[in-house]
This record gives C-alpha cells, sequence and structure tokens, in this order.
C-alpha cells in the first residue's frame, strides 16, 4: 500500500514528544523491507526502536538530544557497521522548535532551529547522505517528511530532497496521512488552502555497486548540472513562446525570459549569456541572421 493511515499512534514512544510518528508506521514499514539491522539517526522520543526491538530487529537510535549531531558525527563509525535501513523522521523545519523546547539546551545543528529555508535544505542533505553512507548495498535509506506552508509561500522538503539524492536510488514514495493535529483543532479565519493533512515516506534504494563518497557526490552533481541544463532549456522555450512571434530578436527574447523566470535572472548574473548559450546548443533553434533567432521548422 502506498497509502498509510493508522489514526491512532499505539503504545511506543511518547504522546508528549511533539511530531510523533505513529508506531504503526514503522511497524507497516518494517513489515515489508524486513531489516536485520535498522538505525534512526533521529529517535527523538524513541518510538522506532521500540517497534524495532519489539519485532526482534537489532537497531540503533541516535539524536542530537543524546550526544549525537548528525551534522558533524559520522552515523557508521557510530553504529560500527553498515545498517540495511537507515531511516530518519527530521524536523520540518521551524514547524516545531526542538532544542531548547522539546529538550533542554540549545543547539546550532538543530535542524528545527535553521534560519531559513534553504540553511534547511544544505543541512538536510548532509544529513541524508549521512544515513546513505551507513546503508548497505540494496539496503534502504529514507525520511518521513512533512510539507509547511509559511510566509505566503509552500515548501515541499521531500521534493527539494528528491531532486537533490541520487535519482537512480529512488525506490518508492508513500503518503502517510495525519491525525489528531494541534493546527486541525485551529480555527483560522481567511485560510484560502486547505490544511496539510498528509506527510511523505521517501526510501531510496542504496546502489550495490561500490563507490567512493566522492564518486557519488560527482554522480549527484552531474545530474544536478543536467537537471539545471534541462530547466534552462524549458525556460527558453516558454519565452518564445511568451513574445508570439515566428522569429525573435534578442532584446525580446531576454525581456520574455525576465517575465517567465524572473528567479533565474536575479541570481544569475550571467543569464543572458546563458540564454545565448541554450539557444546555440539546442538543436530547436535556428540562428537566421546577427541577433534574430527562430524555431527550427517553424
Amino acid at each position: 500500500m502506498s497509502v498509510l493511515s493508522f489514526p491512532e499512534r499505539g503504545r511506543w514512544g511518547k504522546a508528549s514528544w511533539r511530531g510523533n510518528c505513529s508506531g504503526h508506521v514503522y511497524k507497516a514499514i518494517f513489515e515489508q523491507l524486513r531489516p536485520k539491522f535498522f538505525i534512526d539517526p533521529m529517535v527523538g522520543s524513541g518510538t522506532s526502536v521500540e517497534v524495532a526491538r519489539e519485532m526482534g530487529i537489532e537497531c540503533l537510535g541516535l539524536d542530537l538530544h543524546s550526544g549525537f549531531n548528525i551534522l558533524a558525527d559520522s552515523v557508521l563509525e557510530r553504529a560500527g557497521r553498515e545498517a540495511d535501513l537507515v531511516l530518519s523522521h527530521p524536523p520540518y523545519h521551524s514547524m516545531v522548535v526542538y532544542s531548547g523546547k522539546q529538550y533542554p539546551g540549545v543547539h546550532a545543528d538543530d535542524l528545527s532551529r535553521c534560519e531559513s529555508v534553504d540553511e534547511f535544505y544544505e543541512k538536510l542533505h548532509v544529513a541524508l547522505l549521512n544515513q546513505r553512507n551507513a546503508t548497505c548495498g540494496d539496503g534502504h535509506y529514507g525520511m518521513i517528511m512533512g510539507d509547511m506552508r509559511k510566509d505566503g509561500a509552500y515548501h515541499c522538503f521531500s521534493a527539494e530532497m528528491m531532486s537533490r539524492m541520487p535519482r537512480s536510488e529512488l525506490a518508492a514514495v508513500l503518503i502517510k496521512t495525519q491525525h489528531n493535529m494541534v493546527s486541525g483543532r485551529t480555527a483560522y479565519t481567511a485560510m484560502k488552502y486547505p490544511f496539510i493533512l498528509h506527510e511523505y515516506i521517501v526510501l531510496w534504494k542504496k546502489s550495490r555497486r561500490i563507490a567512493s563518497m566522492l564518486a557519488s557526490l560527482g554522480d549527484m552533481a552531474w545530474t544536478a548540472q543536467r537537471r539545471l541544463t534541462g530547466t534552462w532549456k524549458a525556460v527558453v522555450h516558454a519565452a518564445f513562446i511568451e513574445t508570439g512571434k515566428r522569429r525573435v530578436d534578442l532584446a525580446d527574447l531576454y525581456r520574455a525570459v525576465s517575465t517567465c523566470a524572473p528567479g533565474k535572472a536575479a541570481i544569475n548574473e550571467n543569464w543572458k549569456a546563458k540564454v545565448r548559450q541554450t539557444l546555440q546548443l539546442d538543436s530547436r533553434y535556428r540562428n537566421v541572421q546577427p541577433g534574430i533567432w527562430e524555431l527550427a521548422g517553424v
């Protein structure tokens, strides 16, 4: 089943721990993947490891509140050997603050205390790479993650991580329905969009092929570069359509790009050169005369 729904959280962990996941979710995952050794590097109140022990699965629970920093410490080194399942349930950015709130002491590497979403993305990526490094070949690593709407923006953290991690290793995306949410018991005025009542369980299957961390990062960088190139192709094509012309001069195309993708133009001071490069490398476009381009076959 790719959709999981458990209204009751079960007897595992602590009900008072905010953001706690139902133990039935872990039970379903364990029954499906049948791990022999399971690691939760963000164990929280211990729900996951309690379920694992009850099912006879060897397990290790780590967390910042007990002295393990996934942004500085190696999961593999702490575990002593690779696991066939390394699954975490990170904070959803600042939705629930943990250090100094759920447990004493404010910690700079608490994911729930990231000052920006971009900082959260970078640190969450590091955490997932750490998990992957502790996973054996053909084993699984992943996270339970929700979305967040804040200050008028919607953030799908899982989608961002799927774009950053090895695309060839993505194994499954499950939908978990949320129950007994605090926000569900609160009345909001002028609520335009529905409440977020779902979370994702994203699982990657680590390749059996032996590769160094450096080689893996190289593969991810190559994939990211391909995605960036593809994005520029889409932007230029959309800009071409935006002009509504059969043939387009570069000045009009630049204006259309700044309209279609203002964010890309704002963060890249050489974006006009990128537009020209995309036109030159994409066989769909033909340079009919200096500064004038048309779609091939038009």
